[in-house]
């Protein structure tokens, strides 16, 4: 019952984490390129706006991968399945160090750009925080992937 409820409870997590990651790609596959073709104005704007909504919706479900990828891990070590916790400790850690750079990098850019939205008023440096805030994607892109699938692989290995 227990490797059961592990294996639901990564499902849910490899969902989750699935529309953090997705979002992540669209914005370094096809957004970053859009942006570079706008003037500075513009570029502000439509990410504030996107922060502004962003910011109040994805909370739920990247806090919610974050969570059930814990639990995930936990009930891997209660059950004792080696290979599944190892999984999903990589899993983990990889979701924490992707909400490191959210916080210390992501953030405060969205914020400034949501501001710059509501406001109308856009900051002298609008390119270099665009350009700041794409220059971490590939790291956020490349930690999305790697905790869903240490989650599939915990999936697998449960």
């Amino acid at each position: 019952m227990l490797v059961l409820t592990g294996q639901i409870i990564a499902t849910v997590a490899v969902l989750a984490n699935a529309v953090v990651y997705g979002t992540d790609v669209c914005g370094a596959v096809i957004t970053r390129s859009v942006y570079r073709k706008l003037d500075d104005a513009t570029v502000t704007l439509s990410a504030g706006w996107g922060h502004y909504y962003g910011d109040k919706r994805m909370p739920i479900v990247g806090a919610g991968g974050v969570v059930t990828a814990v639990l995930t891990l936990l009930i891997a070590l209660l059950a004792g399945q080696t290979g599944a916790a190892v999984a999903a400790g990589i899993a983990v850690a990889a979701l924490l160090t992707w909400l490191a750079f959210y916080v210390r990098v992501a953030k405060p850019i969205n914020t400034r750009q949501t501001a710059a939205a509501l406001s109308g008023v856009i900051p002298a440096d609008a390119r270099a925080l665009q350009d700041k805030w794409d220059s971490i994607l590939k790291y956020r892109v490349g930690l999305q992937f790697l905790a869903i699938a240490g989650l599939c692989a915990t999936l697998v290995l449960f």
